[in-house]
């Protein structure tokens, strides 16, 4: 994907310009003013100041979190009392509700129907199966697959999030070649190689052992909290590329103009 340059609107960690600063006044303020705004100068070479919320964000937000966790316990405790089209039918009635209210508070229908696709097709191939398990079984293997790619880019020395990072940014930053930038992204590569592993090791254990509700449990568990602490990491190796890379770039060329 190739750009002249960042945008906020492109960049999800980028955060927007400050547009209430008054005009620079005089003669001189005509050529400022012509390059002040010029893309990929300034544009989203700022990362947002709480990683935290940066993550949360990443991860849908509240309501993105509750899309992912609460139909599979629902699932995994209707299943316990009920047959399984019942529960997997409950399951995706929770995910729709979930999806409307999102929809109802604005979320674009993309961000909405994301939780309820994941929830249709567990319970589809649970159906297909006839297997509570196989309704876990999807994000099992799809742990691995991700997991194993990422270890792949680690191996390569191209770590996963610093391949995603430039390409958020244009493609053109020879980021490999900046030795904190590279330490960061091998960091946050390698939690994202171990949160996978624990998941697909755990989550295959319980999955071989036919306990569904433990496996429900650990989805949950090892879902969004875990997540979530290795959505910080990869925030900060983006955060940490952005300020070592990008600023110092549009400066050059903000002096130059």
């Amino acid at each position: 994907m190739a750009l002249s340059g960042p945008t906020a609107a492109e960049d999800p960690f980028a955060s927007p310009e400050r547009t209430d600063a008054a005009p620079p006044a005089g003669p001189a303020a005509a050529d400022r003013g012509g390059t002040r705004d010029r893309p990929g100068e300034r544009a989203g070479t700022e990362e947002p100041a709480d990683a935290k919320q940066a993550a949360l964000d990443a991860m849908g937000g509240p309501w993105g979190i509750m899309a992912s966790a609460v139909p599979t316990v629902v699932f995994a405790t209707a299943v316990a009392v009920a047959s399984l089209p019942v529960s997997i039918g409950i399951a995706v009635a929770v995910a729709l509700g979930i999806a409307v209210v999102q929809l109802r508070r604005g979320a674009t229908l993309g961000s909405a129907s994301g939780g309820l696709i994941g929830v249709v097709t567990a319970g589809g191939v649970s159906a297909l199966t006839g297997s509570a398990n196989d309704f876990f079984l999807i994000g099992i293997w799809a742990a691995l697959a991700i997991g194993a790619a990422a270890l792949a880019s680690l191996l390569l020395r191209r770590p996963l999030t610093g391949v995603i990072w430039n390409a958020v940014h244009g493609g053109t930053h020879a980021w490999r070649k900046d030795g904190p930038a590279l330490l960061a992204h091998d960091t946050a590569t390698l939690a994202v190689t171990l949160m996978c592993a624990a998941r697909f090791g755990v989550q295959e254990w319980l999955y071989r052992a036919d306990a569904t509700s433990a496996l429900a449990l650990a989805d949950t568990l090892m879902g969004f909290p875990l997540t979530g602490l290795v959505a910080v990491v990869v925030v900060w190796a983006f955060r940490h590329s952005t300020k070592r890379l990008l600023r110092p770039a549009a400066a050059a060329a903000s002096r130059r103009s």
